[in-house]
């Protein structure tokens, strides 16, 4: 055997286990039986499962919720903003459009401290109150461009002949987009709607230039965690880890009984 047959396995095996160990640590410890740190290991319990909104009046299901709504609303405004974008910048030609193309990498680009300070600002420069409006807005302005990096992508694929056909089928300019165009872009837009949701879910940084006195689930963390985070935030980490691995892996099946469907036809 050459090193490499053995060095890259290897490898693979110490990345994954690093990957890892926090995420079993987080699932391990929601069945801790503690009190008020969840550090040391104090013996198994299923309360922490079954009553998790119950620690700080709710604190945590609040946050958590907060973080859910946040994140949703931002998804579906960047998304549908990210995709008229998206097909403008694509499919039209016009002046600064490659200004615009720049600017739009600019937030991907900039550090999230300077993000999160400038909308601050601005937002204390305008008079605006800080509370959810203000995260959903800073949320969106971040996620919009993730969205449209993807589905750009995705419109710069498709074959214009397809929608050539459709209007040579009389179709209307709205039949054709609805019918043709859309079904096309779906997975690109779906796979931009899940970026910006798991961005806006798990950011802190700008929210917490942006939050006023609203918690969201990693801020309620950060504060948390000078104290000793509870139990019951690593209950709902690990279900947000388990759901999500339930839809991956739904998702996986589904394709590959589509693909073995479609060999059979």
């Amino acid at each position: 055997m050459g090193l490499g047959d053995w060095l890259l396995p290897a490898y693979t095996i110490i990345a994954f286990v690093f990957l890892l160990i926090p995420i079993v640590y987080t699932f391990v410890f929601s069945f801790n039986d503690s009190i008020k740190s969840n550090i040391a290991w104090r013996g198994f319990t299923l309360d922490k499962w079954l009553n998790v909104c119950n620690v700080e009046g709710g604190a945590v299901c609040q946050a958590f919720g907060n973080s859910i709504v946040i994140g949703l609303v931002a998804t579906v405004i960047a998304t549908t903003l990210g995709t008229m974008i998206a097909i403008a910048l694509v499919r039209y030609r016009f002046r600064a459009r490659s200004s615009i193309s720049l600017l739009l990498f600019l937030p991907m680009a900039t550090p999230e401290v300077v993000l999160g300070a400038g909308l601050a600002a601005q937002f204390l420069a305008v008079g605006v109150p800080k509370d959810m409006l203000t995260i959903i807005l800073a949320h969106t302005m971040f996620c919009i461009s993730f969205v449209v990096v993807t589905v750009k992508a995705r419109v710069a694929s498709l074959d214009p002949a397809l929608e050539e056909a459709g209007r040579d089928l009389y179709g209307s300019p709205s039949q054709v987009f609805w019918r043709v165009t859309f079904p096309l872009l779906l997975p690109g837009i779906l796979a931009a709607a899940l970026l910006s949701f798991a961005l806006s879910f798990d950011d802190f940084i700008i929210t917490n230039f942006n939050s006023g006195s609203v918690s969201t689930f990693p801020k309620y963390i950060y504060i948390s965690a000078s104290r000793g985070i509870p139990a019951e935030a690593n209950v709902i980490a690990s279900a947000v880890f388990i759901i999500a691995l339930v839809i991956v892996i739904t998702a996986q099946v589904s394709r590959a009984a589509r693909v073995r469907r479609l060999a059979k036809l």
